[in-house]
């Protein structure tokens, strides 16, 4: 399976994730939810990581189509993940998704919060 990722404007989604996203929303028979991601203030560096299924698009959103699997980002957080790449790991150490953002002067040990 590919991990090259697929470029939109804005963020970026990985095949990988792309397709755990697609398996996650198929597991809960949704096929009307996006995959939010925002940005907030907190975490040990200051602004952390939200990503999250949500059946909303407001006003504002901008929506990244890749494939079947969308990804909105409200306009506040879009700035600070403009370039950011998307993944999905497995291993035996770490599941989970990451968030690549070449916009983050730099991150927590937990890698979920940044500045």
């Amino acid at each position: 399976m590919s991990t090259e990722a697929i470029t939109t404007t804005g963020i970026k989604l990985t095949d990988v994730a792309a397709t755990k996203v697609a398996a996650l929303l198929a597991q809960e028979d949704r096929d009307d939810l996006s995959l939010r991601v925002a940005v907030q203030p907190g975490g040990c560096s200051g602004l952390r990581y939200q990503l999250y299924f949500d059946d909303r698009v407001q006003e504002g959103d901008i929506t990244h189509s890749f494939g079947t699997v969308k990804v909105v980002v409200d306009k506040m957080s879009d700035p600070y993940l403009a370039g950011a790449s998307i993944d999905f790991v497995d291993t035996i150490e770490k599941q989970g998704f990451t968030i690549d953002n070449p916009n983050a002067g730099g991150s927590c040990a937990c890698g979920d919060s940044f500045h």
